[in-house]
């Protein structure tokens, strides 16, 4: 296969060509980035954005920027595709949502190991305390009586929840879909 899918010596037309039904000339723009057998790919594409824009934000571009650009029009089409009002700004969103769900549980875990390792110290250290073992309380255990007050602000919306079991909070819809392929 030469660049672009074409074959040797037969000249089958690139996907945009093929899509758009015309002649596919040797030094067509879409050639490279819209092999033929990726269909897809500029059905998406043209259907966002048009031939004519795609070929013109092609043509303005240094031929070394080309790929990274068609990429992104893959992704941003795909995007809108399956959220044609977010695009892959939605899918940003929820990404950072996550993100901040798992810094928050993160955050309350670590409060939770400093607390134990503090309630450890204490019992080693105390030998009035007769409810305290020289061993870690357990996670699910704990309780915000027992906690600092950082801590206890911390723990107030998961007080019946070990902090230790994370919850993924995941778009279980697209799971495994990318947003990169057709």
């Amino acid at each position: 296969m030469k660049e672009g899918g074409r074959k040797q010596g037969a000249m089958a037309p690139c996907a945009a060509c093929k899509l758009l039904r015309r002649r596919c000339a040797q030094d067509c723009v879409f050639a490279p980035y819209f092999p033929a057998d990726e269909p897809q790919k500029f059905a998406s594409v043209h259907k966002v954005f048009g031939a004519s824009n795609v070929n013109k934000m092609l043509q303005e571009l240094p031929e070394h920027q080309r790929g990274d650009a068609v990429s992104s029009m893959v992704y941003e089409a795909n995007a809108r595709v399956r959220d044609p009002v977010y695009g892959c700004v939605g899918a940003i969103s929820s990404l950072q949502q996550q993100v901040d769900v798992l810094q928050t549980q993160l955050a309350l875990a670590q409060a939770e190991v400093v607390h134990m390792r503090s309630m450890r110290q204490v019992s080693t250290t105390s030998s009035d305390h007769h409810h305290h073992h020289k061993s870690l309380p357990s996670a699910s255990n704990s309780s915000s009586e027992n906690l600092s007050p950082s801590s206890t602000r911390l723990l107030s919306s998961q007080t019946t929840k070990s902090l230790f079991t994370m919850d993924m909070v995941v778009d279980q819809a697209n799971m495994g879909e990318s947003l990169w392929s057709c």
